[in-house]
C-alpha cells in the first residue's frame, strides 16, 4: 500500500522501482558501467600509446614539439573548472536551488564549448602546416624549420627533416585518434547538459530527484579526467 502511494504521488518513480532511493542507487550503478566501457575503451588507447611510445620513443620525442603547450594548458584549465562548476550543479540540484542550478550547468556547457573552440583552431594550425595523420602528413618546411633544432647538416642548408624519425605520421595519427575521440566525448557531454538545463529550467530537480543532474556529472567527470591525462602523454612528453 506504502509503494502504491509513494507511485502516485511521485511522478519521477518508475513504475518498477519501490523507492526513490532505490531508482537512484539502481540508475547510479548503471551509469557506473557504463562509465566502466568508457574507462575500456579509452584504456586501449592508452595501450596503443604506450607501445608505440616505447618502441619508437624518438617519435614521441620529435613530434610532440609541434604541439601547442599553451592551447593544452589553457584546455586543461577550462576542464578543470567546468568540473568544479559541475559538482557544484549537482549540489544546487540537491538543495533545490534551481537558480544557482541553471548557472552552473550554463557555465559547464560554456567550458566544453572553449575547449572545443581551442581544440578547433589547434586542429586548423595543423591542417594548415601538414601536421595530420597517416598518409596525410605533409609537414610544410617551414614548420619544420622553425621548430626542429638547426644545427649540423640543418644549419648548412640540408633539409630540415634531415634528422626527423621515420613515421612521425605514427603520432599525429595517435594524437588525432585519441584527442577526436575525447572531443566527441565532450560534445555528447554538452548535449546532455543541455537536455539537463531545460529540465532545470522547468524546475523538475530538487532535493527529492536530482538523479539526471547526478549522473550527467560523473561522466562530465570523467571526460574531464581522460584530459588530464592526456595532456601530460601528448603535449609535456620528453
Amino acid at each position: 500500500m506504502n509503494d502504491a502511494a509513494a507511485h502516485a504521488h511521485d511522478p519521477h518513480l518508475a513504475h518498477h522501482f519501490a523507492t526513490p532511493r532505490q531508482q537512484f542507487e539502481s540508475g547510479r550503478l548503471g551509469m557506473w558501467l557504463f562509465l566502466v566501457t568508457e574507462i575500456l575503451l579509452f584504456g586501449v588507447l592508452f595501450t596503443l600509446y604506450g607501445v608505440y611510445r616505447s618502441n619508437h620513443p624518438e617519435i614521441f620525442v620529435y613530434a610532440h614539439r609541434f604541439l601547442d603547450k599553451t592551447l593544452g594548458a589553457l584546455n586543461t584549465a577550462v576542464l578543470i573548472c567546468s568540473s568544479l562548476t559541475m559538482a557544484w550543479a549537482v549540489r544546487a540540484a540537491q538543495q533545490g536551488r534551481t537558480r544557482l542550478l541553471t548557472g552552473c550547468l550554463a557555465a559547464t556547457i560554456l567550458g566544453g564549448l572553449v575547449f572545443l573552440c581551442v581544440k578547433g583552431v589547434e586542429y586548423q594550425h595543423k591542417w594548415k602546416d601538414g601536421l595530420l595523420w597517416g598518409k596525410h602528413y605533409q609537414p610544410v618546411r617551414e614548420v619544420l624549420e622553425k621548430t626542429a633544432p638547426r644545427e649540423g647538416a640543418a644549419a648548412a642548408g640540408a633539409p630540415a627533416a634531415a634528422d626527423e624519425p621515420r613515421n612521425v605520421r605514427i603520432f599525429f595519427s595517435i594524437y588525432f585518434l585519441m584527442t577526436g575521440l575525447h572531443g566527441l566525448h565532450v560534445l555528447v557531454g554538452m548535449a546532455l547538459l543541455a537536455w539537463i538545463l531545460v529540465r532545470a529550467k522547468r524546475g523538475e530537480f530538487g532535493p527529492a530527484y536530482f538523479a539526471p543532474v547526478d549522473h550527467v556529472g560523473l561522466y562530465w567527470h570523467l571526460v574531464d579526467l581522460i584530459w588530464i591525462y592526456l595532456f601530460p602523454l601528448l603535449y609535456l612528453i620528453h
